[in-house]
């Protein structure tokens, strides 16, 4: 029978993770009990004590346990967590975990959720789930469930949703085990994507496809090459088709999809073969027309729809992008391919388009030329980015890097 870890603080909040334990025995699974609430006396009988969680958050646990600091603790008990559940996920002991929890709660338990792998159940009822959720998902596939009212006793209103919880995490546990994937034993391959390169990473991905790689696509959206780096970085992936590098665009520009400074630096740690483009380098992203600074009055700007601005790089910041961009690439040990469309790096950067900029273009790529090390190759093409024939030139290289040319 699959076990599923109830993780949370029973010193204040035991009876609604006992019910929850309950609803997931009816059920014919295994509850294993985590307290993670080490301000108090546990109000239930836990598998796994808030002294074991703590000891695995650090040498000095004691110490911070003593000092009764709430902030401490829950960095130290999110630490425990996620190492214990961790651990209890690579052996085979579980094949879920649920929490419930306000502010503290939540904290601690989504620590432990995110060091768990993409496609284990994860379930957290949250008094902070209809709010901004992002720091407590990350890049993971933690499913956040709205408390409605405060996880504060078994009532008319907590019950219902208590019960419909134990419920999703058990039929998502049923669900995985009654699922296994086809295509597990398929070497696996990351892309980046956008609108603006959606033709050329799905002919890429085709072309991998029938060689016999698996492909997942991320969007190109910050959250997404956050997720592909953090995948990049689990040791699952055997090659990287990094087509859309538009996040470094946002970083480096001050728009709203940055990926952050270490977007292109899980493939150097992996030592994995990668192929690299200036995919929608031309664009900085924005929300509504009003949400752009003032800053950039004057600048070439193309609405994309009407929730999404773009402006066009310039010249320098091209430079600045072909800079970083070699700096990445000069610390990958495996092979990569530095690939140019020269007629345009995204739809609208084509000859007669909106952010068709020659100079700007002709500096970004002159800057990887010269930052690159001599050894990586740079292959130019006198196409789009679209075009079927960049599209395959990317396929066929990382193919070529893998050794499956």
């Amino acid at each position: 029978m699959p076990t599923i870890a109830v993780l949370g603080t029973f010193d204040t909040k035991g009876p609604e993770h006992a019910f929850v334990a309950d609803r997931i025995r009816a059920r014919g699974h295994i509850p294993l009990l985590i307290n993670v609430g080490c301000l108090g006396a546990p109000t239930i009988k836990p598998d796994v004590t808030a002294e074991e969680v703590a000891a695995r958050g650090g040498e000095n646990w004691r110490e911070i346990l003593a000092r009764k600091d709430r902030g401490e603790s829950v960095s130290l008990m999110g630490r425990g967590a996620a190492a214990i559940l961790s651990e209890m996920a690579v052996t085979g002991r579980i094949q879920g975990v649920i929490s419930l929890g306000g502010g503290g709660g939540t904290a601690i338990a989504t620590s432990g959720m995110r060091a768990l792998p993409i496609g284990l159940p994860k379930l957290m009822v949250s008094t902070l789930a209809s709010g901004q959720t992002a720091h407590y998902v990350g890049t993971t596939d933690i499913t956040m469930m709205p408390a409605v009212v405060d996880v504060a006793g078994i009532n008319r209103v907590s019950r219902a949703i208590f019960a419909n919880a134990a419920g999703a995490v058990c039929g998502m546990v049923e669900s995985r085990q009654a699922s296994p994937s086809a295509t597990a034993d398929r070497p696996l391959i990351v892309a980046s994507m956008f609108g603006n390169t959606t033709s050329c990473v799905t002919e890429a991905k085709r072309i991998l496809e029938e060689a016999g790689y698996e492909v997942l696509v991320f969007a190109a959206t910050g959250n997404g090459g956050r997720a592909m780096e953090s995948l990049i970085g689990s040791g699952l992936v055997a090659g990287v088709l990094d087509i859309t590098t538009t996040e470094w665009a946002d970083e480096l520009v001050g728009g709203v999809l940055t990926a952050g400074p270490e977007r292109l630096d899980a493939t150097a740690r992996a030592k994995i073969p990668a192929i690299v483009t200036p995919g929608c380098l031309d664009m900085v992203n924005f929300g509504e027309p009003s949400t752009v600074p003032a800053r950039f009055a004057g600048r070439n700007f193309y609405q994309h729809n009407a929730q999404v601005t773009l402006m066009r790089t310039t010249p320098a910041e091209c430079a600045e992008l072909g800079r970083i961009l070699a700096e990445k690439l000069n610390r990958y040990p495996a092979p990569v391919t530095f690939l140019i469309p020269r007629r345009a790096i995204s739809v609208i950067s084509a000859a007669g388009k909106p952010f068709h900029d020659p100079a700007a273009d002709a500096a970004l790529f002159s800057a990887v030329k010269a930052g690159l090390r001599s050894d990586i190759p740079v292959v130019e093409l006198d196409v789009e980015i679209n075009d079927r024939a960049f599209a395959r030139a990317c396929a066929e290289t990382l193919l070529h890097s893998l050794g499956r040319a």
